[in-house]
């Protein structure tokens, strides 16, 4: 497998929609051959659903714990654990950044994943087809040149082609 995908879903009970889109979005990317997916479920705990990626769809659905609070940091420390080859991974972290746990260590997570060449996206909430997140944490997450932005799951897609193409958004 060429690339390594890892995608951190916040669960809290605000990211019912973004979870569901997540993981089907997961399922999809899991089946490529030329990526090896991890998809990491989080609130104030994380869960490692990558096992149930290659199985039925539905499963990993209803493996989802939707509500709590919300510790980004510990989630993007562990998901930066995972990463393989820092220059061929794609780092997603799907989050409104209503962070419960502590913002400086999450940003600097965030800033050292990017220093270390690992391609970092930041999709943020939808609820209803409108963004909603947190937007001063947004406006730091994106003065890490992180991209930073809300999508749909046709619009993920197309920044993940650009990435794999060597194109960046």
């Amino acid at each position: 497998r060429d690339w390594q995908i890892i995608i951190l879903v916040d669960q809290s009970g605000s990211m019912a929609n973004s979870a569901v889109y997540s993981s089907i979005m997961a399922t999809i990317f899991a089946s490529l051959s030329v990526l090896d997916t991890r998809l990491v479920a989080f609130d104030t705990s994380i869960v490692d659903l990558t096992p149930y990626l290659n199985d039925d769809p539905v499963e990993l659905l209803f493996n989802l714990q939707l509500g709590g609070g919300t510790d980004i940091a510990q989630a993007v420390a562990y998901g930066a654990g995972l990463v393989e080859r820092p220059e061929k991974c794609i780092f997603v972290l799907i989050t409104d950044l209503y962070e419960g746990g502590d913002e400086t260590a999450l940003l600097a997570h965030l800033r050292a994943l990017r220093e270390s060449k690992t391609q970092v996206l930041c999709l943020l909430a939808l609820e209803e087809g409108k963004p909603v997140y947190n937007k001063p944490l947004a406006r730091q997450v994106a003065a890490l040149d992180i991209p930073t932005f809300a999508a749909t799951p046709d619009r993920l897609l197309e920044v993940m082609e650009q990435i794999l193409k060597g194109v960046r958004s």
